[in-house]
């Protein structure tokens, strides 16, 4: 079954006024739109554009509750609560979101149960679980650049960072060392970078000796007045940090995050590239247009760049600091034009499918025997014998897919559909195998 959603787009702060509206082809708003969801996250569930095609519910998530095995298939419906495992998005950052990272399945579940016995309320603002659940995350760049922060840097590099700070600071009409080698003693030790962590946040955010402010109002000057000489012709070795720096400054003055930025990977990513972030990692979008499919949960514990609650113990058990490479997730290239991106999770793959015309095709799906399906069969051999390009993908799970460039009709073992720029459709997984036939791009979410 092939049923029609859509959403409305959620309006915070640090969103794009055009992002989501140019991709889909709608007219923008006026205010910031920041993410679309589509899914049945109880937050915000996708609207279900024809009811009646589900016995008259209106929400995804309302048809998932009352008919779980024929919304997600026997394998999904089984659990005593079914659920929905991903969220999918496009988000669209014209400005820098919070540093965060999100919890193990095992934490999530500890600590939503540790909330709960507490009496904690649910939507209270100094709540870390509002729900059992992890949420591992990946964002695919539809940008032509999509900017990040990115799990811990390796120390030597982070030095590297701290010498362009002093040389910069020497060259001052008022050098100030001391702020430096108050952030130099706390990357001394065995566990470094979990130390200065934790004297960021709480010396930063009320502790409050002075040290961390003196710190970040230094490391913002010196920021600015390597913009000046870089303007000058000089040569510096770490430019695109110190201008994060600027930039978070100017979002967020004051915060310790800004320090904390450059303890991070920094990461521009290039349209079509996906990173992969796991439990544990720290990171924080900056700018730019991706799609984002994540596990459906709000877990969130923040470190820094934002005005709400930081719980500075919880976090520091969460995060993971070990320095590592950044985690671009590669893709699978099942067939010509169809990419998977396989993190190493059970709730969510993401597919990309993408056809020009004229380009290489795939094989016509066979018609079904009888019955809606051999029309949707027959549907897909005309348009392969016609010339358009065809893609092919074999659902495991329920999957939304959303088209993002040009039109497809879509064809399942049982029924088809007609998807075109803008336009998002939740699949049963008894639709099988689809055969995507038409030119542009779709984006499409299932279960391993």
């Amino acid at each position: 079954m092939f049923v029609g959603i859509t959403n409305t787009p959620r309006h915070y702060a640090w969103g794009s006024t055009t992002a989501i509206a140019g991709l889909l082809g709608y007219d923008p708003s006026g205010t910031a739109e920041a993410e679309l969801w589509l899914g049945a996250h109880p937050g915000s569930p996708s609207v279900i554009t024809d009811p009646e095609q589900v016995g008259g519910h209106h929400t995804l998530l309302d048809w998932i509750h009352a008919a779980p095995e024929e919304a997600l298939g026997a394998a999904l419906a089984a659990p005593a609560a079914p659920r929905l495992p991903y969220l999918l998005k496009i988000l669209a950052a014209a400005g820098p979101l919070s540093l965060q990272a999100h919890p193990t399945a095992e934490r999530a579940r500890i600590g939503f149960g540790l909330e709960n016995a507490a009496g904690i309320p649910q939507d209270a603002a100094d709540r870390n679980y509002r729900d059992p659940f992890h949420k591992p995350e990946v964002i695919f760049a539809l940008s032509d650049t999509f900017e990040a922060l990115c799990g811990f840097r390796e120390l030597v590099e982070i030095r590297g960072i701290l010498g362009e700070l002093r040389a910069l600071d020497v060259a001052s009409d008022d050098p100030q060392p001391g702020a430096l080698d108050a952030l130099e003693r706390h990357l001394l030790g065995d566990d470094a970078l979990r130390d200065c962590v934790d004297w960021l946040l709480r010396d930063g955010r009320g502790g409050d000796s002075g040290e961390v402010a003196w710190l970040v109002e230094r490391v913002v000057a010196l920021a600015v007045s390597a913009a000046d000489l870089a303007e000058s012709g000089a040569i510096l070795d770490y430019p695109l940090e110190l201008a994060t720096v600027r930039d978070l400054a100017r979002a967020y003055p004051g915060d310790p995050g800004i320090v904390i930025s450059l303890l991070t990977n920094r990461v521009s990513l290039r349209r079509g590239e996906v990173l992969y972030l796991p439990a544990g990692n720290i990171h924080a979008y900056l700018s730019g247009l991706g799609v984002e499919l994540m596990a459906a949960s709000d877990n969130v514990l923040r470190g820094g760049l934002s005005p709400k609650h930081i719980d500075v113990d919880e976090l520091l058990e969460v995060l993971e600091f070990t320095p590592l490479p950044v985690p671009y997730l590669p893709p699978v290239l099942s067939s010509p034009g169809v990419s998977e991106y396989r993190p190493d999770v059970d709730d969510f793959v993401l597919v990309h499918i993408a056809a020009e015309a004229g380009g290489a095709g795939a094989p016509a799906a066979a018609a079904s025997p009888g019955g809606a399906g051999a029309d949707a069969g027959a549907r897909a051999a005309a348009a392969s014998r016609a010339g358009v390009p065809m893609r092919q993908f074999t659902l495991t799970g329920p999957a939304i897919a959303i088209c993002t460039a040009g039109g497809f009709l879509v064809a399942g073992a049982g029924a088809s559909v007609a998807l075109k720029r803008g336009e998002s459709v939740y699949i049963t997984p008894d639709e099988g195998t689809l055969t995507f036939a038409g030119v542009g791009e779709v984006f499409l979410a299932t279960t391993p």
